[in-house]
């Protein structure tokens, strides 16, 4: 069903925290299954996850969701209770309920694109319905038919009137103002309590069955009755870390102790320590002085806003370069100008640097997403295989993250599925029963360097000629063919050498739109692979699409940007030096080659790779910059350094995409200050010239 125009203020967040929750219970699910075993901590935070979902579907009237949330909190309930029954349903629960979170993410999916979620989850339903009677052992037919377990003892049904019974305690709590679906905020605390509790009731009770209890809750607060399972503190702790908690206040009463009728109530703001507070009385004084530290305060953004705001620096410091390099100023002795110029870098620097970093996010959530597609496909092929991840905590731009997700699947699933051998025929070969798939990743200058790397079967070049040559791609004779070329041959349109489609491959789209993929988003992609040994693709993308520090070189008319981290050094090539015969050499292929310091480097000449008419042709008259990039280095020519400038990176217009810029070294264009357009080179692909 559609959702109700007065829950879409909601909408975004449900999706927001339904995702987040839905990556928890998948790596939970995994690495249980993995062990085999459920701690009690992991039955805790699934029943935690269902529970929340449960919650918040209900509330946004995504029934079917609801529903099979539901289902899986019940199962998870009873294994709360009793642990020990996990073995008896243990790899059916597992299945099921990995089907469960990947229907539950589907709807999710289908409520963001167009805000509706109505598929069946009963197939699911009646399978969570059965382990959980098994998990019964001597249930009736009415439980093992699904009957709902023993509520959770989460709220009552009347108001907590009497005097509190020795170690229960009473808070009160005030949401913000205007924060809208009091209600709901208040079931949500309640979730967040009820494990830190072992009885928590609340007035008005059930909260989320009744949007009319805003009002009573807006005026009167919101009554929370419990008995801690820890201590008070961890119960207040967690109320005053809640979002959009305005105040609480810890009632006690002559119940609680002797000396409880003398104490006034500890009140904590959540926003800010009152001062009052500290001054309430000593049998309050501990709670009240844990309730009043600062709360951490997060909000969830918009993703198009970051952007936008990403754009908006990109063009301040296009504008700042445009007005410090203004040709007006040149010549004129401008000192206050100068400080103050210096000071508006050192701004938009810091602006820049804290913009980035709210878009960056860790490659770890994207390394555990393909945890789950090693898992099936072992099941669904027979296969055995562990994924082994590295440099999960590599940061990387938000926007990169989601493009190479797709790539990333496809790349595994070409491991799984055409690399990693059956186990008997691992065991004939000499290898182990288990094969690996590595997921590594770590940052290399201003490059993420990603490698997907498995000790499967490694590539048939001569199957890979064969392939190529029935389907008439070969632009060479065979013979003249190194591996490396081979190997690129599988991310050509069209090539795949499975016959038969499956749900895995074998559709002819595949590693060329892998390739096209990554390069959109300034990418780069290799393959290297050993017979039976195993296959490594490598994956270079840019740590962000946005700014960049670079070098400004002068090639005749035509000015380049070539960015610093990939300078080594740079200098000139004395008069003494050009006298040397054995300066400037020529291997063997006939590449330019230049002699520093006892060791050749090659040498790649800006004027004669672009065909730039230049009066700079001599060693000594220019300058020669050493570049790297990971293990090669090299040495480009130019006329002279104009300088360090800050540039913004803007990708070459479409049209130009049939020349293959980035083949001859060039990633993209940008805006001088003066307004002309200055191309920005590659090292990376610049080295793979040579």
């Amino acid at each position: 069903m559609a959702i109700d125009p007065s829950m879409e203020p909601m909408l975004e967040t449900f999706i927001y925290e339904s995702n987040t929750l839905l990556e928890q219970l998948d790596e939970i699910l995994l690495e249980s299954e993995k062990s085999k075993s459920l701690s009690e901590d992991h039955i805790n935070e699934i029943f935690r996850i269902m529970h929340t979902i449960k919650g918040s579907s209900a509330m946004m009237e995504f029934n079917n969701v609801s529903t099979l949330a539901h289902a899986v909190e019940d199962v998870f309930f009873i294994l709360r209770e009793n642990p020990e029954r996990l073995t008896s349903v243990s790899e059916a629960l597992f299945d099921v309920v990995l089907e469960a979170s990947d229907f539950l993410k589907s709807e999710v999916e289908s409520v963001q694109e167009s805000g509706e979620a109505n598929k069946d989850a009963s197939g699911m339903i009646v399978e969570l319905k059965r382990l959980a009677s098994i998990m019964r052992g001597t249930a009736s037919e009415g439980q093992a038919a699904g009957a709902a377990p023993e509520a959770a003892p989460q709220a009552s049904s009347s108001e907590p009137s009497a005097p509190l019974a020795a170690g229960r305690h009473r808070v009160k709590v005030f949401f913000e103002e205007g924060c809208q679906m009091e209600n709901i905020r208040a079931f949500m605390l309640l979730s967040q309590l009820q494990d830190l509790c072992d009885e928590l009731e609340s007035v008005p009770p059930h909260p989320e069955n009744d949007a009319s209890l805003c009002s009573e809750i807006i005026k009167n607060g919101f009554l929370i009755d419990f008995k801690p399972s820890t201590s008070v503190d961890d119960v207040l702790h967690t109320i005053e870390s809640a979002v959009n908690i305005k105040t609480y206040e810890l009632l006690e009463d002559e119940a609680s102790g002797p000396d409880a009728s003398a104490s006034e109530p500890a009140k904590a703001d959540a926003k800010a320590a009152d001062a009052k507070t500290a001054n309430s009385a000593p049998a309050a004084a501990s709670p009240a002085a844990n309730a009043g530290k600062a709360k951490q305060s997060l909000i969830s953004v918009n993703q198009a806003k970051i952007d936008q705001l990403m754009d908006l620096v990109g063009e301040l410091v296009t504008t700042e370069s445009m007005v410090v390099g203004n040709p007006d100023l040149r010549g004129l002795q401008l000192d206050n100008f100068q400080k103050s110029a210096r000071e508006l870098r050192k701004l938009t620097d810091e602006l820049q640097d804290v913009v980035m970093s709210m878009r960056m996010v860790p490659i770890s959530g994207l390394f555990q997403r393909m945890n789950r597609i090693v898992r099936d496909m072992c099941k669904k092929l027979n296969k055995q295989a562990d994924l082994v991840t590295e440099g999960g905590d590599t940061e990387i731009d938000k926007t990169i993250n989601e493009a190479i997700g797709d790539p990333f699947m496809h790349m595994v699933r070409n491991s799984m599925d055409h690399a990693i051998e059956m186990p008997e025929e691992r065991l004939a070969a000499g290898k182990p029963e288990r094969g690996k798939v590595i997921l590594s990743a770590n940052n290399v200058g201003g490059e993420i360097v990603i490698t997907i790397s498995d000790d499967g079967s490694g590539l048939d070049t001569e199957k890979l000629l064969k392939k190529a040559r029935e389907n008439g791609i070969l632009t060479k004779p065979e013979s003249e063919y190194t591996d490396k070329e081979i190997f690129g041959l599988i991310m050509l349109p069209g090539f795949s050498t499975n016959k038969e489609v499956t749900e895995f491959s074998g559709r002819g789209v595949g590693m060329d739109v892998v390739r096209k993929n990554i390069e959109k988003v300034g990418g780069t992609l290799s393959i290297d692979s050993k017979r039976g040994q195993g296959t490594t693709f490598t994956i270079k993308i840019p740590l962000t699409l946005a700014i960049v520090d670079g070098m400004e070189l002068a090639v005749g008319d035509s000015i380049y940007t070539l960015p610093i981290n990939s300078i080594k050094q740079s200098f000139k090539i004395s008069d003494e030096q050009m006298a040397d015969d054995r300066q400037v050499i020529l291997d063997t292929d006939g590449t330019e080659m230049i002699m520093l310091r006892g060791e050749c480097f090659p040498l790649i000449r800006l004027h004669r790779l672009f065909g730039v008419p230049t009066e700079i042709t001599e060693l000594n008259d220019g300058i020669v910059i050493q570049i790297e990039n990971n293990d090669k280095i090299a040495c480009i020519f130019a006329d002279e350094l104009l300088g360090e400038q800050q540039v913004v990176v803007k990708p070459f217009p479409s049209f130009l995409n049939k020349y293959e810029l980035k083949k001859l070294g060039l990633s993209g264009c940008t805006i001088l200050g003066d307004g002309s357009i200055s191309l920005i080179l590659d090292a990376n692909n610049l080295l793979n010239l040579l």
